[in-house]
């Protein structure tokens, strides 16, 4: 599959303005293997997911087919950011104890990928893949006007792999052990203008600008502002999120 790059031209917004996977995460991905040499973060974006896997593994090497993602990823004196592929990475055969990718299996050929993920890892090594649905708000009159937004003003420019995710990578063939996962969900308290800036790093909010040469987050900010209260003041955001993990 070619590489799709949604991305590139927003990583700075990216990079600013996503929220932050809780340790709960990284404890249950790391405690999937016993060994802890190498991990492998794979479509990394900017680097999100591979700084919390470094506060546990001694190494991590993460990479993103987008060179302008990995140039505005986190530098981190345990990661090792290249850009490569996730379906052909280049790696020695069973090196690796655990590969992740978060928020990117859509994006991916999964039967190519998971292919690549059995030929790195070590004979005990384990596979964590994850993603976060769409963001819920913490009042009923914001949280309907963020879906009218999402739902309905940008949902002709959201590409079909969203689809994938939304259902949670329950219809991806998953060639491994499987492990159930805990229950967990993303939580950001998040002023509006943070909120504005995160709706601005979506794949459908840049194709939206490019197709029709207007940024659609300016008006629904303000009819944000109208039910938000102190703009500056943080509210809370929720996402749930999609665990499949395994082992060989």
């Amino acid at each position: 599959m070619d590489f799709k790059d949604h991305f590139s031209e927003r990583a700075v917004f990216y990079a600013a303005y996503r929220p932050l996977y809780p340790d709960a995460l990284f404890d249950f991905v790391a405690g999937l293997t016993p060994d802890h040499e190498l991990a492998l973060d794979c479509a990394t974006g900017n680097g999100q997911a591979a700084i919390g896997l470094a506060a546990r593994f001694e190494r991590v090497i993460a990479i993103d087919a987008s060179a302008a993602q990995i140039s505005n990823a986190t530098p981190h004196a345990r990661i090792d950011y290249e850009v490569s592929a996730a379906e052909s990475t280049g790696l020695p055969g069973r090196s690796v104890n655990l590969v992740t990718a978060a928020q990117a299996l859509h994006w991916l050929d999964p039967t190519k990928f998971f292919a690549e993920v059995r030929r790195v890892l070590v004979s005990r090594g384990a596979v964590a893949v994850w993603g976060y649905g769409d963001p819920v708000l913490d009042s009923p009159t914001l949280r309907e006007t963020l879906d009218a937004f999402n739902r309905g003003v940008l949902e002709a420019y959201w590409s079909p792999e969203r689809a994938i995710l939304l259902d949670g990578y329950r219809g991806i063939v998953f060639p491994f052990r499987e492990v159930e996962p805990p229950p967990l969900d993303l939580q950001m308290r998040w002023s509006l203008s943070e909120l504005a800036g995160y709706l601005r790093s979506w794949s459908a909010t840049a194709k939206y600008v490019r197709q029709r040469g207007t940024d659609p987050v300016v008006e629904v900010e303000q009819q944000l502002a109208a039910h938000w209260g102190d703009p500056a003041i943080p509210r809370l955001i929720r996402w749930p999120l999609y665990i499949r993990a395994g082992t060989l």
